[in-house]
């Protein structure tokens, strides 16, 4: 039986943004298709078929993807032994982790942190992935100088202390998707009387781009709240709980994000700050369309212990 768009009614939608939300906290947790077509009131069979329509991979594949993916992360950015790390994502010890994470990624995890360049670009990574050569020591050191010089002439960066912030999102698998999430964001809060010129577009990032691929990275297409609200079964709720930051602000072009996410975290790692296992976020400033050069006026934020 083929699974229609009108098959796919908003509650399906909610129950998966739940399942989501449950293995991103539960990386070590019992994630069989059992355990989680349960938390979605699904049966297994019906909710294998439903999460593999709408994410494009199954229940499977999507776990033990994100348990390579963000144990990556962890194995550039946190300061871990690989044996925390194979535990806090749910691998039964450090030989089946390196299997898979060489599987995954080609190389081992000790060698994986080794190539300085992968902590800093996902080109690095991806190339690596296809066989090819990092750049050398004497390269890596000119791309790095020149992005700190860029993030001192483009961003305002600050530490500061924010505030519980309450949302309304409609989830995107993929940057292909975004826009219509925001689109239909957008077209449930304007009868509400929520877009106006004090609202708040907000971008929270669930993958990152250094290790997932672009057409599935998952993020959240969000508007900030500042008063409770009724939401159908499209539109999620979440809250951002308030913190210390590093907040970077920018005013750059749409072809500059990575760019200003990736200095932004070197300038983290270059000023002994360590992020948290929290998402990281945009917040807009503006309409880009309506910038007489099309830049965005956007601060980025990162969570910090």
């Amino acid at each position: 039986m083929i699974i229609t768009d009108k098959e796919i009614q908003a509650d399906y939608l909610n129950r998966i943004n739940r399942v989501f939300e449950f293995i991103d906290e539960n990386l070590d947790a019992d994630l069989s298709l059992n355990k989680i077509s349960e938390i979605a009131f699904f049966s297994p069979f019906h909710f294998h078929r439903i999460f593999k329509f709408i994410t494009g991979e199954t229940l499977n594949e999507y776990v033990n993807r994100q348990k390579i993916e963000q144990s990556a992360l962890a194995v550039l950015h946190k300061n871990l032994t690989m044996s925390e790390i194979a535990h806090r994502y749910g691998f039964n010890d450090n030989s089946s982790f390196s299997r898979a994470f060489k599987k995954y990624f080609g190389t081992s995890p000790t060698k994986f942190k080794l190539q300085n360049p992968n902590r800093h670009s996902k080109i690095c990574q991806l190339e690596s992935k296809n066989g090819q050569e990092y750049p050398n020591y004497e390269k890596y050191i000119c791309i790095i100088n020149d992005l700190k010089r860029w993030i001192k002439m483009n961003a305002k960066i600050e530490i500061k202390e924010m505030p519980n912030m309450n949302l309304a999102y409609v989830s995107s698998i993929g940057i292909q998707n975004l826009e219509s999430a925001y689109q239909k964001l957008i077209k449930w809060a304007t009868p509400q009387g929520l877009m106006n010129m004090q609202t708040k577009i907000v971008r929270i990032y669930h993958d990152s781009f250094k290790v997932t691929e672009a057409n599935k990275v998952r993020m959240s297409a969000s508007i900030l709240l500042n008063k409770p609200v009724d939401v159908n079964a499209e539109i999620g709720l979440t809250s951002i709980q308030k913190g210390k930051f590093i907040v970077g602000s920018f005013e750059i072009g749409l072809n500059e994000f990575e760019q200003s996410w990736t200095g932004l975290f070197l300038w983290m790692n270059e000023n002994g700050y360590k992020s948290v296992d929290k998402k990281p976020f945009e917040i807009y400033h503006n309409n880009f369309n309506e910038h007489p050069e099309k830049k965005c006026i956007v601060d980025f934020h990162i969570q910090i212990g």
